[in-house]
């Protein structure tokens, strides 16, 4: 847990940041959907396939979600049919080590749950 100032003002503050980035990626999906994006599934159904039970209205949602917060781009192409293709922002690298943490934690907990 990081060092948290004792002054009231600033523990406020602190949770406030704290929820800002929740606000951007809480859920159950949206990491996923990031990672998915910057492993190369670049196209919806991709992206899908590769993120096990999201579904098709959830998936289309959360993209829009994070292109709202500058973590995604969105590229359409003229072709027929028109192509859809997605990529993680170089604003969403800023996470990298937030989310690289987070799945270290995950294993760590996984495996600890699992020798009790």
């Amino acid at each position: 847990m990081p060092d948290i100032q004792p002054d009231k003002a600033a523990v406020a503050q602190q949770i406030r940041h704290l929820q800002d980035t929740l606000y951007v990626v809480n859920g159950k999906w949206k990491l996923p959907i990031l990672v998915a994006i910057h492993q190369g599934n670049s196209r919806f159904r991709d992206i899908q396939r590769s993120v096990q039970g999201i579904t098709t209205k959830v998936l289309s949602t959360e993209l829009k979600a994070l292109e709202q917060n500058k973590l995604v781009v969105r590229r359409v192409y003229d072709t027929s049919p028109p192509t859809v293709e997605y990529t993680t922002s170089s604003y969403c690298d800023t996470l990298q080590t937030m989310i690289l943490e987070m799945i270290a934690w995950g294993k760590n907990h996984h495996d600890r749950i699992r020798e009790e």
